[in-house]
């Protein structure tokens, strides 16, 4: 079932999101040359705390898992591009680091992704990170009243598609609320008009990742968690928390 949400809870989920856009924005901030994923979990985990937030990743164990998550942030490097552990690993110049964080205040949950360039940019992450911010950007637009869940799916596809980039439909955006992953699944690519209707009062998180490369396969670490293109491709990921209004949809996570 795809609950509705209500103003207040809506709201509700806003205090949620605000707290995982100022995770990440702190995270962004620390992150240079010679700093290790370990310090910038601490650095996330110290914003959660002060606002009195429940990380929604530490301790979490979905089927795919081999252990439970041991971070209050995803970080993936390179060519690892989803659910990457915080680590001793220090930061280089030119690493692209994907970040992604999620959070409960008073069981409200939000949860959002960014990825960006360490020291030097290479002009390749660079214009991976845009092509990803678009498609993100134009999923959001297509979730509107009465649009279909496939709208969504279709406008971050086209972005993929047209741009000539590696798009695997495994792991996607989802509904949230009271807990992290909600009905319905939200791919990153499908056929406009096909699935269920969107209603003012529906949240999801909207996901696109993408990979420089056009493969579109994986491999996981040994760790269990960490994924990252087959082919050494690097990847990027970005996300928001979205509720959908009578005047459009809402970004709910930003700082």
């Amino acid at each position: 079932m795809v609950e509705l949400k209500t103003p207040t809870e809506i709201e509700a989920m806003r205090a949620a999101g605000r707290v995982v856009g100022s995770a990440l924005a702190a995270v962004k901030k620390h992150a240079t040359v010679g700093v290790s994923l370990r310090e910038l979990d601490e650095v996330a985990r110290e914003v959660l705390r002060a606002a009195g937030a429940v990380s929604l990743f530490e301790g979490y164990q979905p089927g795919f898992a081999t252990k439970p998550f041991s971070g209050v942030i995803c970080t993936s490097v390179n060519d690892a591009v989803l659910h990457g552990l915080p680590s001793d690993l220090k930061l280089a110049d030119g690493d692209l680091l994907n970040v992604d964080c999620g959070a409960s205040i008073d069981g409200w949950c939000g949860d959002a992704a960014t990825s960006f360039c360490i020291g030097t940019p290479r002009p390749a992450d660079l214009e991976l990170i845009e092509i990803t911010e678009r498609a993100l950007a134009a999923g959001i637009a297509a979730a509107q009243p009465g649009s279909r869940l496939g709208d969504v799916g279709a406008a971050i596809g086209k972005i993929g598609k047209d741009a000539g980039v590696g798009t695997n439909l495994d792991f996607g955006g989802h509904g949230i609320g009271r807990r992290m992953h909600e009905e319905p699944h939200v791919p990153n690519g499908g056929r406009p008009g096909r699935g269920f209707k969107l209603q003012v009062g529906h949240t999801f998180a909207i996901e696109p990742w993408f990979w420089s490369g056009p493969g579109n396969t994986y491999v996981i670490d040994p760790d269990g968690w960490t994924l990252r293109s087959a082919d050494g491709t690097r990847g990027v990921h970005a996300e928001h928390t979205i509720a959908i209004t009578a005047s459009g949809p809402e970004i709910l996570t930003l700082p």
